[in-house]
């Protein structure tokens, strides 16, 4: 387990102590060993990271081994697999070094941000490619498409941008304010990969410092140690790796609207609605916000008539200005178009998905259409999660009402069809900041951080199509295996055989804080 966290008297006592005890002990050795995997990840990059087939990388002699022959594809998957789990390590051994989780505390996480964060900034896009569709999109605007109508083929070379093919034909499901930024990028660097790949990196460093700016503020609203939440939430490798290493804009999407939250709770509503509505202008599932947001602003013993009132104002105010920023751009709100794209695609993980697999498959075991059936599956998933939104949305405590958003939003990812990594960390912050057990809830937390390393770790490898000839017998799906192995032994090492780390994972007779306190 993580150290007790203390009750406020003993937090006091801790810090006007100052030097005379240790609230961390040696937080060095976790930093360090965490740097040493984000540099593993870093070097692994080179070989089985994402590269855009234009780019110069291609030329140098280290990226032609390293991708090209196959001893050096397989030295990549091992430094990627291990430098993951050593992160997944560091972050746990970093937690349980943790005395008091005061002012070192913070430090030390900080610090692990940082120097696990550093490395993830120069390595080759690793677990997605979607940086390169944004390339791709902001290209569109560039030559005066209109990219909620247009998909990347409609460009020419679009192949040599580097995207994943499903992005030829589907419209963009993005918001205008992250059109912007797609379109000042591509003109920035004249359409350079690593430039692009750089300054979107830029952006997603911006989200992570919302994150690490508002998560310890919201934390303290809720009477839960901001420290703590800091460090389950912005030093997590997950969120480090998906939004630094993979370069998703849903770090500027979740820092924009963790920041929008806090303005909103604190009496500041105008300026906690424009952040959110920014957000929802990078990706509009944060508009699921919008309605707790209304509740916040129409105060604790709102009625009926005000609650609707202050649901109207908010949804105006919101809409005042995505209008406007779509009058400016011109392209209306073709984004809600692009929303229904990931609505047909499964994965086994998910709930909803393995269960529609599995019904698509008995019905095409008796010589039917297996899609129809799990299609309605899919469908009833979409409305469960509606209805449970719904109910948080129209039911519950005031003093609970960031904790009901967390579990609308929860039911939005976790009842889809498919539930990517980068799906999960938008749950993350808002868990922690509402008050994450240190008994079950931490636990679970550390398994669902294992699994989707273990599961980004082998998903997504960028191996040289020569090296996948029946000669040569490196197919993608032996190396997804050498990788997921990899990762699974370290894993079932943490959990069963390391001294350090065996014993977060097992049941303890500490006693249970309910919310870890300031």
């Amino acid at each position: 387990m993580t150290a007790p966290v203390p009750a406020t008297g003993e937090m006091a006592a801790a810090g006007s102590a100052g030097a005379g005890s240790a609230e961390v002990d040696n937080p060095r050795s976790p930093l360090l060993a965490g740097f040493l995997g984000s540099m593993f990840m870093m070097i692994g990059s080179i070989g089985v990271g994402w590269l855009a087939p234009v780019s110069e990388l291609r030329r140098m002699p280290v990226f032609i081994w390293m991708r090209t022959e196959a001893p050096g594809v397989a030295l990549s998957i091992v430094l990627v697999a291990v430098g993951g789990m050593l992160l997944v390590r560091a972050w746990l051994r970093l937690g349980q070094k943790v005395r008091v989780w005061g002012e070192e505390a913070r430090r030390a996480t900080l610090s692990a941000v940082v120097a696990w964060g550093l490395p993830m900034m120069f390595s080759v896009p690793l677990f997605s490619r979607d940086v390169y569709a944004y390339i791709g999109q902001g290209r569109l605007m560039v030559e005066g498409f209109n990219p909620y109508e247009n998909g990347i083929s409609a460009l020419s070379n679009y192949f040599q941008l580097g995207a994943d093919k499903m992005w030829t034909e589907a419209p963009v499901p993005y918001g205008q304010l992250f059109l912007w930024i797609e379109q000042f990028v591509v003109w920035a660097t004249n359409v350079q990969p690593e430039a692009c790949v750089m300054l979107f990196r830029l952006v997603a460093l911006a989200g992570v410092v919302l994150c690490v700016i508002y998560v310890p503020r919201l934390a303290e609203l809720h009477g839960v140690n901001p420290h703590r939440a800091l460090w389950l939430t912005v030093a997590n490798p997950l969120f480090l790796t998906n939004f630094i290493a993979s370069v998703h804009n849903d770090s500027l999407m979740i820092g924009l609207a963790l920041a929008g939250l806090y303005y909103s709770a604190t009496r500041r509503q105008v300026r906690g609605i424009v952040l959110v509505t920014l957000s929802i202008a990078v990706k509009p599932i944060t508009i699921l916000f919008l309605p707790f947001i209304g509740l916040l602003w129409a105060g604790r013993n709102a009625g009926w008539l005000r609650k609707v009132a202050y649901w109207a104002l908010t949804a105006g105010l919101s809409l005042v200005l995505l209008t406007a920023m779509s009058m400016v751009n011109g392209f209306g709100f073709g984004w809600i178009n692009g929303l229904s794209a990931p609505g047909s695609i499964s994965i086994w993980y998910a709930p909803v998905g393995l269960t529609g697999m599995v019904v698509g498959s008995l019905a095409n075991a008796f010589g039917l259409d297996g899609s129809v059936p799990a299609g309605w599956v899919f469908d009833a998933g979409k409305l469960l999660a509606v209805g449970i939104a719904g109910w948080q949305i129209l039911r519950g405590d005031y003093d609970r009402l960031m904790r009901r958003l967390t579990l609308a939003l929860a039911a939005v990812v976790l009842l889809a069809p498919i539930i990517q990594a980068w799906y999960v960390v938008w749950l993350i912050p808002l868990f922690a900041v509402t008050g994450i057990r240190n008994d079950w809830q931490v636990k679970a937390l550390y398994f669902v951080v294992s699994f989707f390393m273990i599961y980004a770790i082998s998903d997504q490898l960028d191996v040289f199509p020569y090296l996948q000839t029946q000669d040569l017998g490196f197919a993608l799906a032996l190396a997804r295996v050498a990788a997921a192995l990899t990762a699974l032994l370290f894993a079932l090492y943490l959990i069963f055989w390391d001294p350090g780390t065996r014993r977060l994972f097992r049941k303890t007779h500490q006693p249970v804080v309910e919310r870890p306190v300031i």
